[in-house]
């Protein structure tokens, strides 16, 4: 994120978002956090469509995604060293976002990088990074998502060819 933060700031002259040492961490802190959502959100939705079987994916029963959410809360909070509070904050957040997800569920379509998603972390990375120049920072916060969503992909991509390569047949 502090990239993503270094290079709105170049790109538009906004160099006062980097003046102050500590209101600068504060603001890497909460946009890490959103780009931790909008990570999870896209990786739950993902393994939640289960791996691709040819070109069909066969998506997982309810019972195995919860199992997976459950598990996967558990690891992010051991990870992060979350006390039970920090981790019902999350998850709450969490439900944030997939609530507003799912009442914009319509047609999903690839999107291109100057377009600005309908998604929650784009409008609040937007209004966190920058209020007084909404619409640049939710272009930035929409090209950002997109990279956050690959990244998501990727290793929910490494996940499966990993679990595959392990579960093979001739692996003992």
């Amino acid at each position: 994120m502090q990239r993503f933060v270094d290079s709105y700031v170049v790109e538009n002259g906004r160099h006062a978002l980097q003046v102050h040492a500590s209101l600068y961490r504060d603001l890497l802190t909460l946009l890490q956090r959103e780009a931790l959502l909008a990570a999870v959100v896209s990786l739950l939705e993902q393994v939640s469509a289960g791996p691709a079987a040819g070109k069909k994916t066969m998506p997982l029963t309810r019972k195995d995604a919860a199992l997976f959410r459950r598990k996967f809360f558990l690891a992010l909070t051991r990870e992060k060293k979350w006390n039970a509070g920090d981790a019902l904050d999350f998850q709450n957040d969490l439900q944030i976002y997939e609530d507003v997800l799912s009442r914009n569920s319509g047609a999903r379509r690839g999107r291109k990088p100057f377009e600005s998603a309908h998604h929650p972390f784009v409008d609040r990375c937007a209004f966190v990074l920058d209020s007084s120049f909404m619409e640049k920072a939710r272009v930035a916060a929409a090209r950002a998502l997109l990279e956050i969503e690959d990244l998501a992909a990727h290793v929910v991509g490494q996940t499966y060819i990993t679990s595959a390569a392990t579960n093979s047949p001739g692996k003992s």
